[in-house]
């Protein structure tokens, strides 16, 4: 079966988008461990209905393969070689903010939330508003008692996000935004302290993940240890892979640890201006793991 991972705007009408398959369910231990404690449900049948029934209702809005796949169930953030510096700038900063590019239902910002990021200070965006309330019926919240904030809409619309010079090449600083009333991912120009893009940048063709790279990157604050950190497919030589995901074949284009290192270090950020730790690993899963997956795991971090 073949399945081109197509961007979010186009991907919600392909067409030869496969049906549910419940068998794809997995949910590793700590996976489990992070659902349980969030949500409150232990038993483990009951669980597993509950995921199901969120996802069939996601399926049918945005009929995504992160969706079809349950890769949403996945423990991302932490896995993340630098998870430990978000947490520190969530603890130091004055006004630290986290946002989550392509949040979906807003699990990555659970998960730092659960380790001590204020959530008042978190920040989603998606391309659709009705994932991120799904995720508080996923998670049983509300936004009273979860109090992260949702931006939604195109991440390429510049109305949402506009490429700006990063704030460490401009001469006017922005004041600090409120975060209650974002409209936008604008305001949040130089302010932010930690982005996180996991399981996104791959969904692009080269010269979009370079746009959404610079506009990102107008986001970041300028104090040294601001960082922008993720996980995608990746490769050896940069190029379109397709790649085998629990028996989908699904099209993209991916960037080597060497090519994404030039890129933020050069052209997106003047060179020398931040650490880039771009690190190539296949990552087995599966029964007995046999199923092996071309990953890159990279941060790049102010200087």
């Amino acid at each position: 079966m073949t399945w081109t991972d197509k961007e979010p705007t186009k991907m919600e009408g392909h067409r030869s988008a496969p049906p549910l398959d419940e068998s794809l369910y997995d949910l590793r231990p700590q996976d489990a461990a992070f659902f349980k404690e969030i949500t409150g449900i232990e038993d483990d049948t009951a669980l597993k209905q509950h995921i199901l029934d969120i996802q069939a209702k996601a399926y049918k809005i945005a009929p995504y393969g992160c969706i079809y796949l349950f890769v949403f169930t996945r423990h991302r953030l932490s896995a993340l070689p630098a998870y430990q510096q978000v947490l520190r700038l969530g603890r130091e900063c004055k006004n630290p903010i986290f946002l989550d590019i392509g949040c979906c239902f807003g699990n990555d910002i659970r998960e730092a939330v659960l380790d001590g990021f204020p959530a008042a200070q978190t920040i989603g965006c998606d391309l659709r508003p009705e994932l991120w309330n799904l995720g508080h019926e996923l998670f049983k919240s509300s936004s009273n008692t979860f109090p992260a904030h949702f931006v939604g809409g195109d991440a390429f619309d510049p109305e949402v996000l506009a490429v700006v010079l990063p704030a460490s090449m401009q001469t006017v600083r922005v004041p600090s935004p409120d975060l209650n009333n974002l409209a936008s991912l604008n305001p949040l120009r130089g302010c932010v302290s930690a982005v996180h893009a996991t399981s996104f940048f791959h969904l692009f063709k080269e010269d979009k993940q370079l746009h959404m790279a610079r506009a990102l990157a107008g986001l970041l604050s300028p104090e040294p240890g601001s960082i922008i950190l993720g996980a995608h497919t990746g490769a050896q030589k940069k190029g379109v892979v397709n790649q085998l995901y629990k028996g989908v074949e699904i099209e993209m284009f991916a960037h080597s640890a060497e090519s994404w290192t030039s890129m933020w270090d050069g052209e997106v950020f003047e060179k020398g201006t931040v650490k880039v730790d771009a690190q190539f690993k296949e990552i087995s899963e599966g029964v007995g793991g046999d199923e092996r997956y071309p990953i890159l795991f990279w941060s790049v971090t102010k200087l």
